[in-house]
């Protein structure tokens, strides 16, 4: 008999102790924030799996929290599948990320975004794939996660914080709430010990929000006909 039980992990990798973050199977990224990174299985985001972000509304700077992240993709290609608001070029310098870097996604279906996503996931060119969607079934998450486990990309899901209630596959699951100088981060879902205590992220504003342009820009706060505010950054 041995003295001493085995570790969890060397039994096999998906399993862990509830007391302790779990050892990530696959790489993970750098999130750029020691506090969050610290809190994270596998030390950052999980690569080819799902990460869900749960917002109160879409750009309240889940773009500026990835940017660190972002900016470790080299050349490879960023996706963004029905994104709120019309990106803007100068917001995307700022977060490392060429506009001819960037491919954008827009449907008039669900069904046909979900589609989409799954493809770009499955052919695994995508350093990253940022997807905003409102409802979305339990089925359909499961099979976007199961398709981003054969890929190296950064797969995130952008939804309501309502959906926190909702039954999700996602490994890791944030909510994101706007505060002064950046964003309280809850952990929700993790591979490991509940975290009661919400994060505190300090975000540096993007430099295109305080040109002549874009404040004359942000002054209309009326959506266009395509449901989109002019030159507003997905940030």
């Amino acid at each position: 008999m041995e003295s001493s039980a085995r570790a969890p992990e060397h039994i096999h990798p998906s399993l862990w102790r509830a007391s302790q973050l779990a050892r990530g199977r696959g790489r993970a990224v750098d999130t750029g924030y020691p506090a969050l990174s610290e809190e994270l299985p596998g030390g950052g985001w999980p690569v080819g799996a799902l990460v869900d972000l749960l917002v109160q509304q879409a750009g309240v700077g889940e773009m500026r929290l990835l940017r660190p992240a972002l900016g470790t993709l080299g050349k490879r290609p960023v996706a963004m599948v029905q994104p709120p608001h019309v990106p803007n070029g100068l917001g995307l310098e700022y977060i490392g990320l060429p506009p001819d870097q960037l491919l954008q996604v827009r449907t008039s279906k669900t069904a046909d975004a979900l589609w989409s996503a799954e493809q770009i996931l499955r052919a695994g060119s995508c350093g990253a794939l940022l997807f905003w969607a409102q409802y979305v079934q339990t089925s359909s998450l499961r099979r976007l996660h199961l398709a981003a486990q054969s890929s190296e990309t950064l797969f995130f899901m952008v939804r309501p914080l309502a959906a926190a209630q909702d039954a999700s596959p996602a490994v890791l699951r944030l909510a994101l709430r706007p505060e002064r100088d950046g964003l309280t981060v809850d952990i929700t879902k993790r591979r490991g010990p509940a975290r009661a205590e919400p994060l505190s992220i300090p975000l540096q504003p993007t430099p295109v929000l305080f040109s002549h342009h874009a404040r004359i820009s942000r002054r209309p706060l009326t959506p266009t006909a395509a449901g989109s505010i002019p030159a507003k950054v997905v940030a």
